[in-house]
């Protein structure tokens, strides 16, 4: 079924975009003389639909965890988001039984600690947290069997050139459908989440270092921080900002072949990294209102 009416101040749908993807947010004040083509696409907002999204789901949980999405279950975890869908999101445009470009969701990591691929996650969570002790060791408090209060694994991806602007709607929604699960003490009563995402850094390119092929101008190497953090999901670094969070290599790690494989438009390789912030249940609704005012359509 299709979620109930976004107010229309937070809408997602509709969102200009032109033929390279991006959001048009000021073709007002275009001064050159290029033509652009504008493609106008109503977002639609559903339940997740268990007769239809198995496969659209499992596809962006596998784009979700990168080279690593071969160490769990995506079926099983495909299978849990299903058995929940009156929490979380999907985005589509083709109508209902269509394939998902987006969707947001949460896990009780704590409801479903017996299942296998519940405690593939808390273990990767704790072994790839490692890079910041302090968040680790929060980790290690809140994951553990002893643990009183629970913690929700916020899941999200978007198919690449879906705009930031769905985003804070479902997150929006998915606040909402928690406060009237807890009312019917459902087990959604959340201290603190926990969201996974992606990053990456730009790295030398292997092609071109054979190929001795010369940089383009204003993109040399010494312009750029080598470590440089770039974010796949533009509302992480908004995110982060109000809680612990943490890049980390993944465990299948690829290549610099790999990285020149995914660049574009760019001198540089792309090295994807695994993300994870941890944010605590009275700081969330502040940040989607934050993420509101950043990202709403037409800004």
């Amino acid at each position: 079924m299709g979620k109930r009416n976004v107010p229309k101040d937070d809408e997602a749908g509709d969102i200009e975009v032109d033929n390279g993807g991006k959001e048009n947010t000021n073709s007002d004040s275009s001064s050159d003389s290029e033509e652009m083509d504008i493609v106008n696409v109503d977002f639609e907002m559903f339940d997740p639909q268990p007769d239809h999204d198995f496969h659209g789901l499992k596809t962006l949980l596998r784009q979700l965890f990168d080279a690593d999405n071969t160490l769990f279950d995506l079926s099983a975890l495909t299978g849990l988001i299903l058995s929940q869908p009156l929490l979380g999101t999907t985005v589509k445009v083709d109508g209902n039984e269509s394939d998902p470009y987006a969707f947001l969701t949460v896990v009780n990591l704590q409801e479903h600690k017996d299942k296998p691929v519940v405690q593939d996650l808390v273990k990767y969570i704790l072994a790839r947290s490692q890079s910041s002790p302090n968040l680790n060791k929060k980790l290690k408090d809140l994951l553990s069997g002893s643990a009183s209060s629970h913690t929700g694994l916020i899941l999200t991806e978007r198919l690449i050139n879906v705009p930031t602007e769905i985003v804070p709607p479902m997150y929006k929604m998915l606040l909402e459908e928690i406060d009237w699960a807890v009312e019917e003490n459902e087990p959604y009563n959340f201290s603190n989440f926990l969201i996974l995402s992606k990053t990456y850094t730009e790295i030398p390119s292997k092609i071109d270092a054979l190929e001795s092929r010369p940089r383009k101008k204003g993109r040399k190497g010494s312009s750029k921080s080598k470590n440089e953090l770039f974010y796949f999901h533009p509302e992480d670094e908004t995110i982060q900002g109000s809680g612990e969070h943490a890049s980390y290599k993944y465990v299948k790690e690829g290549n610099t072949g790999a990285a020149d494989s995914k660049r574009a438009f760019s001198d540089f390789g792309i090295m994807p990294q695994g993300h994870m912030i941890l944010v605590g249940k009275d700081e969330l609704p502040k940040v989607v209102e934050d993420l509101g005012k950043l990202f709403s359509p037409g800004t």
